[in-house]
């Protein structure tokens, strides 16, 4: 998960969301409210949840070693593959929009003709 996070793409990704979310409750006060109530929710159920799951967790922790590794691999060839993992949200907009941008003015100047 820390490997998924530390990328650029998502943790840009996250981060815009994050920025909307905070610009969002500060806008609108009802929608503050809710959203504090349900943080709080969230917060509570996470503890609780953290507690009766860590015995678990040390039970299954060779085997969530092991499914690491994998995953770290699996996220590996995936971003070779995806050269756009490592980049952020706001350059792979730009990219694409530059990308649009170019392929309709090569259909756009024989079209025109």
């Amino acid at each position: 998960v820390r490997e998924v996070a530390s990328l650029s793409l998502v943790s840009s990704a996250c981060g815009v969301v994050s920025a909307a979310y905070a610009s969002t409750k500060e806008s609108h006060p009802c929608l503050r409210s809710v959203c504090d109530a349900a943080e709080q929710g969230v917060q509570s159920v996470t503890q609780a949840t953290a507690s009766c799951v860590q015995p678990l967790l040390a039970t299954l922790q060779p085997h969530v070693v092991a499914v690491s590794e994998y995953a770290s691999k699996g996220l590996d060839k995936l971003g070779e593959k995806l050269p756009l993992l490592p980049k952020p949200v706001e350059q792979v907009l730009s990219d694409t929009k530059e990308l649009l941008s170019s392929r309709v003015a090569e259909v756009k100047e024989p079209v025109s003709s």
